[in-house]
């Protein structure tokens, strides 16, 4: 089995249960929301930050919700955060162009993140790895709309309605935004079927 394969199960079975207290749903959704950040950022710093920041907003701002309305609030408020970092850094390498030069902090690109891979056969491994990457490649040339509304409802197994809510739009573009994101995902990643 492919190694994206299996990360689509651990999501779908830890958004069936809704935790009682905030402090348990945040452990719950830390790793999660810090695969989507980093997904979307490619950067482990932003990714990390944008999810800190992410429950801390939801914690001052909505700790009084019910625990069935913490799942959307939280995506809804990450996705805005991402959006925002993402922008920032638009903003950024335009400056940086006009001035002319320039590097990023320290000057050094982060790896990438792996997943853990426990197979013990050297080339399942790397078949693993490989397909997983054609994944993160596939996902990263989507539309953010789309890939917003792939990782929402299929990793995250959230509800259409509550992925509205978390993209901030209706429940018919959500549905239009996942088939579009599945039909190239389909496309884009047939060698790996």
């Amino acid at each position: 089995m492919n190694a994206w394969v299996g990360l689509l199960d651990e999501p779908l079975a830890a958004a069936q249960a809704v935790p009682t207290t905030l402090e348990a749903f945040l452990a719950g959704i830390e790793r999660r929301a810090y695969r989507m950040a980093e997904l979307h950022l490619g950067h482990r710093e932003d990714a990390l930050d944008a999810v800190q920041d992410a429950m801390l907003r939801l914690v001052r701002h909505y700790r009084d919700k019910p625990p069935e309305e913490w799942t959307p609030l939280f995506w809804g408020i990450l996705r805005r955060r991402i959006v925002d970092l993402q922008r920032r850094r638009k903003v950024r390498s335009i400056v940086v162009g006009w001035l002319g030069g320039g590097h990023d902090g320290d000057g050094e690109e982060l790896p990438a993140w792996d997943p853990a891979d426990e197979a013990p056969d050297p080339l399942h491994r790397l078949g693993d790895a490989q397909s997983y990457a054609a994944l993160v490649e596939a996902l990263r040339a989507l539309p953010r709309r789309q890939r917003e509304a792939f990782v929402l409802r299929m990793l995250e197994g959230l509800d259409v309605a509550q992925t509205a809510k978390a993209m901030g739009c209706s429940e018919g573009s959500v549905k239009t935004h996942l088939s579009r994101a599945m039909q190239h995902l389909r496309d884009a990643l047939e060698d790996w079927r």
